[in-house]
């Protein structure tokens, strides 16, 4: 059986065309996928609320459902337009949320899976929304506020995200980041390092000291690229429906 890695669909509404070309793509891995590992920002935005209220993201959140009742274990990594998942994730879906990076055992070997979003060490404005968004306290504060206005807060926050995408992009050579990273992680021992956040398809290897691998999974907007772990390899791959 494989393990499929998908990040970055950023989706909004159930009429967007990555939003259809998602939810086709996951009602074909029953059957032949053990896990899927979600590594943040599939939402736009999504806050855990006692209750789902973004009805815009029910065909998705039943996909998933389906999914998980047809026996395809969710792990979910919490990005940075994500956050604070809630009880549909970790009682409905029964799926395991992690808030921050982790190294996990995927049969026999030790994956660094991350979200992505704390790569970059020089990228402090980040750094610091992160942190204001996931700690403690803002997760207290949730069910005071309406989601109709923290939506509001979203949508300001993520028109920003998207107008300064490209400063960064010119600002930061995103693959030597990214290969310095994952430099670091082989150091400790890991044998695969796999990220999203940077909307960047990228597989490289290296046979020093054994196989390593490094994947930045693109995302669903426009690459539709995935990772996958099967036969014991590593591969990126891209979703032509």
């Amino acid at each position: 059986m494989r393990k499929v890695f998908i990040a970055d669909a950023h989706l909004r509404n159930e009429s967007d065309e990555n939003y259809r070309i998602l939810l086709d793509f996951l009602e074909g891995l029953p059957g032949k996928t053990d896990t899927l590992f979600i590594l943040g920002d599939l939402f736009e935005f999504w806050i855990g609320y006692p209750r789902v209220p973004f009805r815009h993201y029910l065909p998705m959140l039943e996909q998933l459902r389906l999914l998980r009742g047809k026996g395809v274990d969710i792990v979910y990594f919490e990005g940075n337009h994500d956050f604070h998942m809630g009880p549909f994730f970790e009682k409905t879906l029964n799926a395991r949320v992690f808030s921050r990076p982790a190294v996990l055992d995927l049969d026999g070997k030790r994956v660094y899976l991350s979200h992505g979003d704390l790569v970059n060490s020089a990228d402090y404005g980040h750094r610091l929304l992160r942190f204001l968004l996931h700690n403690r306290l803002t997760r207290a504060v949730i069910p005071l506020v309406p989601p109709i206005a923290a939506s509001y807060i979203a949508e300001q926050l993520g028109r920003a995200s998207r107008k300064n995408h490209g400063m960064r992009r010119e600002k930061w050579d995103y693959p030597s980041i990214l290969r310095r990273f994952a430099a670091e992680r082989f150091r400790e021992g890991c044998d695969a390092v796999i990220v999203g956040h940077f909307h960047l398809p990228l597989m490289e290897q290296t046979t020093d000291k054994g196989k390593r691998s490094l994947i930045s999974l693109g995302d669903w907007i426009s690459h539709f690229t995935y990772g996958e772990w099967e036969n014991g390899e590593f591969s990126l791959k891209q979703y032509k429906p």
